[in-house]
């Protein structure tokens, strides 16, 4: 009689999987550590490591091999964000953006011709950015100002962006704007605006508080004429676009938070087992094990929720929940193991000498972008609650 072989644990990988993790773990310690510092300071990506990105293939996971991609899935992309994370969550970032938003919103809405265009190059040379975020709407994401007007084969785009991701690097962008106001959220359109578009310009670079070398800035559009044929979807369809894309987004953003504790904790523990006080390492003390353990506990409860929202994504399961809570409690997570490394590092962890200041600066993010912490417990709530 054989053996009935029972469903597989969440952390443990496959033999594919844990060598993609491998790989991008050594490139990200080897290829991308040394240049932390500096990408942070000047605030910018290194052109060569985005270049080595695209030749490991980290910035078109899923997209078909017939397009050029790797063919992966989504799970996939999530360790690659949660390896790149754990040295610089603002190269975890890019990836992120550029695989479980922009690629999985052309993937899944993107008609053939534009499949063939874009996906291309997106596995080879293109960066992605999404476009959603204005002044006036934030959390309230549908509130929008960006109108899009059709004349004849075109639509003239007119408005502006803020907050947007891989903005400065980005060759291809998907914009949200609504093409009837009276309709509210149903006349909202996604458009696909190529870099250098005539009426497109890229605004102020923002100078931010953490993940420095991920570009945010404004995108303006004045009179930008875009060719109907550049609609992602359908016309009025925006809405369903950037809500199923965007809860995709979260279970990236929680691999993103995941790998930076991880990172810090990293840190933290090697410094407590090399720094003496009293004529003991740290590590020596009872309170430091404690506290080293703690954190511990909650990076491993963090890595089981981030894992199983990605897996019920790749199963064609509901994850809305998942992702909300993944989402909400990584980035609880991450901003209390961070201040805690830096703790552990005292004076020194005070100082940009040491990786674990960067860390905590770059945490502080996890619990406002894709959606604030307040936003996914809403969400939660009314999943678990239903109408109250």
């Amino acid at each position: 009689m054989s053996q009935q072989v029972g469903p597989m644990a969440l952390t443990q990988l496959g033999d594919d999987e844990q060598l993609f993790r491998d790989t991008i773990r050594r490139f990200a310690v080897e290829q991308i550590g040394p240049l932390v510092r500096g990408m942070d300071e000047s605030q910018q990506m290194d052109a060569a490591m985005i270049r080595k990105l695209f030749e490991l293939g980290l910035m078109g996971i899923e997209i078909p091999e017939e397009y050029g991609g790797a063919g992966g899935t989504f799970f996939n992309a999530i360790l690659a964000v949660e390896e790149l994370s754990a040295v610089d969550p603002s190269v975890g970032v890019m990836v992120d953006v550029q695989n479980t938003l922009c690629i999985n919103a052309l993937a899944r809405w993107a008609n053939v011709e534009q499949k063939k265009k874009y996906l291309t190059r997106l596995a080879t040379d293109t960066i992605g950015s999404y476009a959603l975020s204005e002044a006036s709407s934030g959390s309230d994401a549908f509130a929008l100002q960006a109108r899009a007007v059709k004349r004849g084969d075109d639509y003239v785009l007119n408005g502006q962006k803020l907050w947007i991701t891989n903005a400065k690097e980005a060759g291809l962008f998907i914009v949200f704007a609504t093409i009837d106001p009276a309709a509210g959220y149903k006349g909202i359109t996604a458009f696909l605006v190529e870099k250098g578009a005539p009426g497109f310009t890229l605004g102020k670079k923002e100078d931010k508080l953490g993940i420095r070398a991920s570009s945010t800035c404004e995108l303006i559009f004045n009179d930008c004429v875009v060719p109907a044929a550049q609609v992602l979807g359908e016309p009025g369809k925006g809405y369903k676009i950037a809500i199923e894309t965007l809860n995709e987004g979260r279970i990236g953003i929680g691999s993103q938070m995941l790998g930076l504790a991880q990172g810090a904790w990293g840190h933290a523990a090697k410094w407590a087992k090399e720094r003496k006080q009293f004529g003991k390492t740290l590590v020596e003390f009872q309170a430091m094990q404690f506290q080293l353990a703690e954190m511990a506990t909650e990076i491993e409860a963090a890595r089981l929720m981030v894992y199983n929202a990605a897996r019920l994504k790749d199963a064609g399961l509901d994850f809305l929940k998942e992702a909300a809570m993944c989402k909400y409690f990584t980035s609880q997570v991450a901003e209390r193991v961070a201040s805690l490394a830096v703790e552990v590092y005292g004076g020194s962890g005070f100082v940009k000498d040491y990786p674990v200041e960067k860390l905590y600066r770059d945490a502080k993010i996890g619990k406002i972008y894709e959606g604030t912490s307040f936003m996914q417990l809403a969400t939660i709530a009314k999943l678990t609650l239903g109408k109250v």
